[in-house]
């Protein structure tokens, strides 16, 4: 059975480039590369140019790029070292923002905050689409708000943010923008100033790059403190050894991924745009979650009545497609996906797919057949056929 991988918003296949990199730098840059001799310069040089690269991909400084073991601690470093930081500066900004749709790594960062530190906490709502409101964040950010953290796509819908909106809204009472860019940086081409971040958190094994790699930019506005202390590296933005291998295994890439940017992303919308249009007309009371526009091309979600989300997933699995379920769908165990229920739309039966460049057409029309017989199947095994 060829089994078709359609999970790419969880994790991207390894590039080739990327694991012949990774190959090559474990053999000749292993070595601290904080040490002045020859392994140590080796190792630093590799790490300078890999750092370099992925810098100017996203319009930054190389010395405010920030290393992490991945995205869940790049958000973590921006959410919490940022108001670590602004403390030691003596400012008295204890007010943070976000949207009901982030990544759960978000939501328990600023959850934190407010809990274990006494900051005040809003959480901004959305539309049915998805989507935040930039007057909504514009009415609630004030002169102590420290920053407001929004995706720039949603991990589960797609749905992109209007970033520099939201920027025009933080920057006028001095807040910092954090946007968390896991989902659109190596595949949209994104920039700081494109973005309007000041903060910006990203994750090489969205990519294609390896497990365990993620990176935390910053603006000239942008200000963090180490979460843990132990050694002066990474301009004590961050302690522990750098994983050198790796970044540079991201840093290629990141390059990879620029150079196809363009055909990866027509035909990937392409491949959306035509399974939003066959799998309602091929499935009854399904809901295709999301906007038609102003979307990321490689993220589909779905939900069907009257079938178990988890059941689908399994059952797709055996036909050989990987998706996933952001919900427990018609079962009573488990919860239904948080950005679901911000948005009120159908949490029942929900499905995600996220899929690379090479999902073609055919391949799309296949999946719809097959979903489409799936959610028959599962329907008449609950009676409901």
């Amino acid at each position: 059975m060829n089994r078709i991988y359609l999970d790419h918003a969880s994790a991207w296949p390894l590039r080739p480039e990327a694991r012949q990199a990774l190959a090559d730098a474990a053999t000749m840059a292993w070595a601290d590369p904080t040490r002045g001799h020859q392994e140590g310069r080796a190792a630093r040089d590799l790490l300078d140019r890999a750092s370099a690269t992925v810098a100017f991909a996203l319009g930054a400084d190389e010395r405010d790029l920030v290393w992490t073991s991945g995205g869940t601690e790049a958000v973590h470093l921006a959410v919490l070292g940022s108001a670590r930081a602004a403390e030691r500066r003596g400012e008295r900004r204890r007010h943070v923002v976000c949207s009901a749709v982030e990544h759960s790594s978000v939501l328990r960062a600023c959850e934190r905050l407010r809990t274990e530190h006494g900051y005040d906490l809003d959480v901004v709502g959305v539309d049915a689409s998805g989507a935040v409101d930039p007057d909504a964040v514009a009415a609630v950010v004030r002169d102590d708000t420290l920053a407001v953290h929004v995706q720039h796509a949603n991990h589960e819908i797609g749905t992109l943010q209007p970033t520099h909106e939201l920027a025009n809204a933080c920057h006028r009472v001095g807040a910092l923008l954090h946007v968390d860019a896991c989902q659109t940086v190596g595949q949209l081409g994104v920039t700081l100033d494109q973005l309007g971040a000041d903060l910006l958190s990203a994750s090489g094994a969205k990519f294609g790059g390896p497990r365990g790699v993620g990176l935390l930019v910053l603006g000239p506005r942008g200000r963090i403190a180490a979460l843990q202390e132990g050694d002066e590296r990474q301009r004590r933005r961050r302690a522990g050894l750098e994983d050198v291998a790796g970044i540079a295994a991201t840093a290629v890439a990141l390059e990879v991924a620029r150079a196809e940017l363009q055909t990866a992303y027509s035909s990937r919308e392409v491949v959306r745009r035509r399974l939003r249009e066959r799998l309602p007309a091929a499935v009854e009371d399904l809901q295709v979650h999301g906007p038609l526009a102003d979307a990321h091309p490689g993220i589909v979600a779905v939900s069907a009545l009257y079938v178990d989300g988890e059941a689908l997933v399994g059952e797709l699995d055996r036909a050989g497609y990987a998706v996933h379920s952001g919900s427990s769908c018609a079962s009573d165990s488990g919860r239904p996906s948080h950005v679901l229920v911000a948005m009120g739309v159908l949490t029942h039966g929900h499905v995600r797919l996220s899929f690379g460049p090479s999902f073609d057409l055919a391949q799309a029309d296949a999946f719809v057949a097959t979903y489409a017989d799936t959610v028959r199947a599962l329907r008449r095994r609950g009676g409901l056929g």
